[in-house]
């Protein structure tokens, strides 16, 4: 999706009608954001208003529960008519909980709803990250992930699934409270640091290639997805490559 017109036009659902004129207005109101709202309580109504001949949006909020129907589900109607459109999700749903889906489903970006203002100035950003020319949504670079954990602000794993767990030969008990470091050699912890944690904690999503380290000292290539979540967390999906591909880094 190219953006040619001004302001964004972003197209926000969510069933608490409340909500949604908060968000309409702290969005419309931010000065680094130029942009319009439109705002709907469900899911029918935002599918009415996307398949308009008369409108263009350039991002979709979207919350993940709502009556009947969620934004994963919302999101694959979609992404059959739209299937490049940015789709963020802002939801209370805690991040732990949902993280697989978001990844298998190819969310652009999710932010967990919080109290305060500063989760829309954080939705802000991420609206300008997802919707700007380094952030736009792009099917063709997707990563194949098989298996997901979230890394807290201390550095070591709160939450992995049972596939990302059994990928280095554990167990998801023993990977949780481990410190990332610990599933990759050195030479690769390196290459993190220096290239893939710094574009993720300026809002990016990192995508590539990189060195895993098993329990019993043995390594792996695996294709990579890193991104932030709210409260510092970061997202890690991760699938093994065959040793037949290439393992060069994108």
């Amino acid at each position: 999706m190219t953006r040619t017109a001004s302001p964004l036009s972003i197209l926000h659902v969510d069933d608490d009608a409340a909500l949604g004129d908060l968000v309409k207005t702290y969005l419309e109101r931010d000065d680094s954001l130029d942009c319009t709202v439109t705002a709907t309580t469900s899911t029918d109504d935002a599918l009415v208003r996307l398949r308009a001949d008369d409108t263009d949006f350039d991002c979709i909020v979207s919350d993940y529960r709502m009556p009947g129907t969620d934004g994963i589900e919302f999101l694959h109607t979609v992404r059959k008519t739209h299937p490049e459109l940015p789709f963020l999700l802002f939801s209370g749903e805690e991040t732990a909980d949902v993280a697989a889906e978001i990844v298998h489903a190819g969310v652009t970006d999710y932010l967990q709803k919080g109290y305060g203002t500063d989760q829309y100035t954080m939705l802000v950003r991420r609206v300008e990250h997802a919707v700007g020319a380094d952030g736009q949504f792009d099917p063709s670079a997707a990563t194949e992930v098989d298996a997901v954990g979230v890394v807290g602000p201390d550095e070591r794993f709160d939450h992995v699934d049972d596939g990302y767990a059994a990928l280095y030969d554990y167990a998801p008990d023993e990977i949780q409270g481990k410190h990332w470091t610990e599933l990759h050699p050195e030479d690769e912890v390196e290459h993190i640091r220096t290239h893939v944690l710094p574009v993720v904690q300026q809002g990016g999503k990192w995508t590539g290639r990189s060195t895993g380290l098993r329990a019993d000292g043995s390594t792996f290539t695996e294709s990579k997805l890193v991104t932030a979540l709210d409260d510092d967390h970061l997202l890690i999906a991760v699938s093994e490559v065959s040793t037949t591909q290439s393992d060069a880094r994108r």
